[in-house]
């Protein structure tokens, strides 16, 4: 095999040869493939984009270069998927509610990629919880919960694993055949039979414009539809941070307060948005406004949050600390040294926050990485005290950034630039913009 060839044919815009694109893949697997040499493919296709058909064969290929997960008959199997966003803590809350309603969820989750959080890296902040499950693990913890959370590992998908590492570090992440093959072998490869996509636009996603997230959510569903699974995308604004709580600790402690009947409503509404979507999917006598009842119900009566509960116990934390974190989650996870507050300099209404300014600061604080082994510090973040839309007083706190280095006089000016407060209330966007089904897809 000779990468070259593939990297000439996405120069050229021509079709990859279909078997050295399968043979590349396993090679990226197994560890022959350099680096430098599959940073270069990456930078092509990034560049030069690649054809439908190479999206699927490079898909199926990342499936084949590991283990599948297989169910027997049952309740529905199920997952969700996000592009990435600021305080996108939804698969903490989503998968064991999911569970409560009857569904199985073996998800596959990622760590932090660019400037948005990862949901691996969130749990990781709970001290004992283990993601690295084996398929044999994963299937015995969806036996015994209903749901478990997983990082990706060697046994399944382990082309994606190493490709997904490489972009978040070489600045490949926003391609739409890069995405759609990382994230569909992923799920494809968990034996799913319903799967919701939550793709993201605005200033703080990868897809900066509607169009440009169409495409990719288009792209996605045809593939996943095509591999025999049943998938909706929702498309969803993300030019605003997601609920109160951004950062891995926090979110985990957003999450659990979610569960607890309370916390943002913001992030609730998405959980149940997602969660409705896949019941209608998955149950005939189930649609979206008995699967919001549903949902709403789990997150109100505590199933969902003792599920959450059961799950962290099956997956290493200890029992007494389980019931801990679920009761007082601040007693678990900590807090960081330093907390600073930023009150606003007049009264008015909060307009708006720059999520993208804030992942940025988080990052350059340990939230996120820049290189491979980049450490995760855990509290870094923020926390929203005055919401979009509120009315405020000079003075009243508006964000608290959690963070265990002093600040740069450069990063407190910028932190006082992340909050708008105009004298007029803002209009109320709603998250969800467009679904897109695979109808839709093949009217297009």
């Amino acid at each position: 095999m000779d990468v070259e060839d593939l990297i000439k044919a996405v120069l050229r815009g021509e079709s990859q040869p279909a078997e050295e694109l399968q043979i590349f893949a396993a090679n990226v697997a197994n560890g022959t493939i350099s680096t430098e040499t599959a940073t270069r493919w990456l930078k092509a296709v990034h560049k030069h984009g690649m054809t439908t058909a190479d999206t699927v064969i490079l898909t199926e290929a990342m499936i084949d270069s590991g283990a599948r997960l297989t169910w027997p008959a049952g309740p529905p199997v199920v997952d969700k998927h996000s592009t990435g966003g600021v305080g996108d803590k939804m698969s903490l809350i989503l998968a064991p509610a999911l569970a409560a309603c009857g569904c199985r969820v073996p998800m596959l989750a990622g760590r932090g990629l660019g400037h948005t959080g990862g949901t691996i890296d969130k749990l990781e902040s709970i001290p004992g919880f283990t993601c690295a499950l084996s398929p044999d693990a994963m299937t015995a913890a969806v036996d015994v919960v209903g749901c478990c959370i997983a990082v990706q590992n060697d046994a399944i998908a382990p082309a994606d694993g190493v490709l997904y590492a490489l972009r978040d570090v070489t600045d490949t992440i926003d391609s739409v055949p890069l995405i759609t093959a990382s994230i569909i072998s992923k799920k494809a490869a968990e034996g799913l039979q319903s799967l919701v996509l939550d793709v993201k636009t605005g200033s703080a996603a990868f897809m900066k414009t509607v169009d440009e997230a169409r495409a990719l959510a288009h792209s996605m569903v045809q593939t996943a539809e095509g591999l025999g699974i049943r998938t909706v995308a929702q498309l969803t604004t993300m030019s605003e941070p997601i609920g109160s709580h951004i950062g891995n600790a926090l979110e985990v402690l957003g999450s659990i307060e979610v569960l607890q009947g309370e916390g943002s409503a913001d992030t609730r509404e998405l959980v149940v948005l997602q969660g409705a979507e896949l019941l209608a999917m998955s149950f005939e006598d189930v649609d979206l406004a008995e699967g919001r009842r549903r949902m709403e119900l789990v997150l109100t009566n505590g199933e969902a949050l003792d599920v959450f509960r059961a799950m962290c116990v099956q997956q290493g934390v200890e029992p007494l600390t389980a019931k801990t974190l679920i009761s007082t989650p601040e007693k678990v996870l900590g807090s960081s040294v330093h907390q600073t507050t930023i009150l606003a300099e007049h009264s008015g209404y909060v307009s708006s926050y720059d999520a993208m300014a804030m992942a940025q600061l988080a990052r350059n604080h340990g939230a996120g990485r820049f290189e491979l082994d980049d450490p995760i510090d855990t509290h870094v973040g923020f926390l929203i005290e005055a919401s979009k839309g509120t009315n405020i007083a000079k003075n009243d706190p508006l964000f608290t950034f959690h963070h265990n280095r002093p600040l740069k006089e450069s990063e407190l000016v910028s932190l006082k630039a992340m909050c708008t407060v105009g004298e007029s209330e803002p209009e109320h966007v709603h998250r969800l913009l467009e679904v897109i089904d695979f109808a839709s897809t093949k009217a297009s």
